[in-house]
């Protein structure tokens, strides 16, 4: 595992506040009572920051890396897709045993396949604004914190939240599933973006693959469900694109198949098809 640290600023003196709480994020097992603390968070003001507006995941992707050396396991807490259907759970463990990779495969030999549609009148903004807590429907909305801010709180490790505020998440350590390394993130104009939301099925290949033709809840439900959501490296987001598994896959080669099964979970929650290449794409990655 390469773990990054970078340096720290120092931190201005603040007016004296009650001190907030750190939050933990904890592991599968204590995904529901996340959920549950999460919904009782009061509301939170809207602060400006980068990362508050994500980038376009229509940029091209970068192409498939070449596959590194193996990645060390996952750390403790991350939790298997096949053990987190809601997505409320932090992080992506790797599938490695037998088992657990036919069990993979059965999820993705559900997929139904099509080709790609059209990308005209596809604008971020199809799927609400960004962030938005008023989605109905999917877990930890409505609970006064913006999505972006639910996500860090759910992935990170050592969360610190803002002095006074139940959701601005100031710094925390993150085990990037993508990447395989680790991330000491803290907030700050020019270091906000180190770390993304991600759509694992991106907005843009939803608009191609169907959404173009939902209500607009049913996108704004699917852009802030946190089964579509990871916390992760922003150069390897932005590196995606809105790539499908056939072009782009974690450089992480352990989290592939998990990666494959989180994308095939979000298209059947959401009745998407996928295309024929990212089908196929995903289940060599579970086969190998």
């Amino acid at each position: 595992m390469i773990r990054i640290r970078r340096p720290r600023r120092p931190h201005r003196t603040a007016p004296a506040a009650p001190a907030a709480r750190p939050v933990r994020a904890a592991g599968a097992a204590g995904a529901a009572a996340f959920a549950a603390a999460v919904a009782l968070t009061a509301g939170c003001d809207a602060v400006p920051d980068p990362a508050d507006d994500p980038p376009s995941d229509s940029a091209p992707a970068d192409p498939a890396p070449a596959d590194p050396a193996p990645a060390d396991p996952a750390p403790g807490g991350a939790a298997s897709p096949l053990d987190n259907p809601d997505g409320t759970a932090p992080g992506l463990a790797p599938l490695t045993s037998a088992p657990d990779r036919e069990a993979a495969l059965r999820v993705i030999d559900r997929l139904a396949t099509r080709d790609s549609g059209p990308h005209p009148g596809y604008e971020r903004d199809e799927f609400g604004y960004a962030w938005m807590d008023t989605a109905s429907g999917v877990p930890l909305a409505g609970n006064g914190c913006d999505t972006r801010n639910d996500l860090l709180r759910r992935d990170g490790r050592d969360v610190r939240l803002r002095s006074g505020d139940d959701c601005v998440v100031e710094a925390m350590d993150l085990s990037d599933p993508y990447a395989g390394r680790d991330i000491d993130f803290e907030r700050g104009p020019s270091s906000s973006m180190e770390v993304q939301i991600d759509h694992v099925v991106p907005l843009s290949y939803a608009w191609r693959m169907g959404a173009a033709r939902w209500p607009e809840d049913e996108r704004e439900k699917f852009a802030n469900d946190p089964l579509n959501l990871l916390a992760v490296d922003g150069d390897a987001n932005a590196a995606k694109g809105d790539s499908g598994p056939a072009a782009w896959l974690p450089q992480n080669r352990r989290v592939r198949c998990a990666y494959g099964v989180r994308f095939a979970q979000v298209a059947l929650k959401y009745e998407l098809p996928v295309t024929a290449a990212d089908k196929d794409a995903m289940r060599r990655r579970c086969r190998n």
